[in-house]
């Protein structure tokens, strides 16, 4: 059920997802249209896969569903504005990468070594692989997510930067 407070969090989430990706866009110095073009980009896709994980889907297939949302607008925008749909598709993701899980991978590997009791060595390594293949499907749902627009629409993807 779609609450205000759900719609807040949502919104909220959006700008949030927007200021890093205007700081990994600014990195490749695009022109100021397609730094906003990916702050927008990244709200749309980061507040979509919040709301998807609020809903209850898992986070590897609400990051696939908001990659490839992404990777649809960046071919769209891409279009629009006749630049390349990478400029804005990478700063989009950037902030869906999941640097949780992958600390915890670390962390987890890192306690297991120190451990000498088996009991905690089995749960450390427990964490390990949860969060590890977290990590690996979430990064997999963002690059196949995020590709899959270019390889349905070769046409649409590879002719975006020419103006006839």
């Amino acid at each position: 059920m779609i609450t205000t407070e759900l719609i807040q969090l949502t919104l909220l989430d959006a700008l949030m997802a927007a200021i890093p990706a205007i700081g990994f866009a600014v990195i490749s110095n695009p022109s100021r249209k397609a730094v906003f073009v990916s702050a927008f980009m990244a709200s749309i896709g980061h507040s979509l896969r919040f709301f998807l994980l609020k809903s209850g889907f898992e986070i590897s297939l609400a990051t696939f569903i908001s990659a490839s949302c992404i990777g649809l607008m960046s071919i769209l925008f891409a279009r629009l504005i006749h630049c390349p749909a990478e400029v804005f598709s990478f700063p989009s993701l950037l902030p869906m990468i999941p640097g949780l899980f992958a600390y915890r991978t670390i962390l987890g590997l890192i306690r297991f070594m120190q451990s000498s009791d088996d009991v905690q060595s089995q749960v450390n390594l427990m964490s390990i692989f949860h969060n590890g293949f977290t990590t690996l499907f979430v990064l997999l749902a963002l690059v196949i997510g995020v590709s899959l627009p270019v390889l349905l629409f070769p046409k649409n993807s590879f002719k975006v930067t020419r103006k006839y």
